[in-house]
């Protein structure tokens, strides 16, 4: 089996711990407090719940096939195929809310597969190499710190659930650029412990790690779950595919057919992510409310 069949099964893999651990871990957001709290409040609170320590094993495992996945394959491919994180945690969600996934999520995430499809085999994505020069991650830093500064400030200045949008545009935008070092992480560990442990790039992985994750469950506190589930499951793969490309020199390889149905494809897989995530969130949105209706009434 090739390199790149192995890298999609386990980034299929990953998808599905993925999917698994979010569903679990917006529960938490919504549940581990009723007090406003901040970003370091709310993570501190999570810190101390069981329920989202269970997602976190969810997405560890998860995280941990999509670095064995980046290991294999370029880091568009793995991105592309964790969209359909989604795929799985419909059905998972309507489990847990004991609610059936619709007609209409059904053939979004048809549409959602075959656009992974198309850029997966037409696009024939090739992997680079597993670390970007420090002078690329200096231009990259010089546009992207910038822009999620304003994202900063554009959540303190926004009230409300509008929180959501920029806090998530952060977490998913880090979490973009946590994929592209995980790649030179886990080539480093095949040098050995002491080699990873003496690198830079594995401390500036944990510490992005870290940061996404905290703006991730606050973005899902803010009380926006259909701002916030959009916006970074399509900011995140799209950012990474970008890093893979610009900082470690990944190709796509096709023909000018294929480059206008790799246009399609990527529309196509933007609109039906943001439609499932902006459905599936509606729908726990909705349960959580009633839930919480019950709860009172009780």
């Amino acid at each position: 089996m090739a390199k790149a069949d192995i890298a999609a099964l386990l980034a299929l893999g990953a998808a599905f711990f993925i999917g698994l651990g979010d569903v679990i871990q917006l529960r938490s957001a919504h549940e581990v407090t009723d007090e406003e709290v901040g970003i370091v409040g709310l993570f501190t609170r999570l810190l101390r719940d069981r329920q989202w320590w269970l997602g976190t094993i969810g997405g560890g495992i998860g995280f941990a096939l999509q670095a064995a996945a980046l290991d294999l394959g370029s880091v568009v491919e793995v991105q592309a195929i964790l969209c359909t994180s989604l795929l799985f945690a419909l059905p998972i969600n309507a489990k847990i809310y004991h609610r059936r996934v619709t007609r209409w999520q059904w053939t979004w995430a048809v549409l959602l597969a075959a656009g992974v499809a198309v850029i997966v085999t037409v696009g024939n994505p090739q992997p680079g190499r597993s670390h970007g020069s420090p002078e690329t991650w200096l231009r990259v830093a010089a546009v992207m710190v910038p822009a999620m500064i304003l994202c900063g400030l554009g959540a303190r200045m926004w009230p409300g659930t509008r929180r959501a949008v920029p806090l998530a545009l952060i977490s998913g935008s880090l979490w973009g650029v946590v994929a592209v070092l995980t790649k030179g992480v886990t080539e480093l560990l095949g040098h050995g412990l002491s080699a990873l442990l003496r690198a830079p790039e594995l401390y500036w992985w944990a510490g992005i790690a870290v940061t996404a994750t905290a703006f991730q469950q606050s973005s899902f506190r803010a009380g926006s779950l259909t701002a916030s589930m959009p916006t970074m499951l399509v900011t995140e793969p799209v950012v990474g595919s970008v890093l893979g490309i610009v900082v470690l020199g990944e190709t796509i390889h096709t023909n000018a057919l294929g480059y206008v149905a790799l246009g399609v494809a990527v529309v196509v897989t933007v609109v039906a992510t943001a439609a499932l995530a902006r459905g599936q969130a509606a729908a726990q949105s909705e349960a959580s409310a009633a839930d919480g209706a019950e709860t009172e009434r009780r």
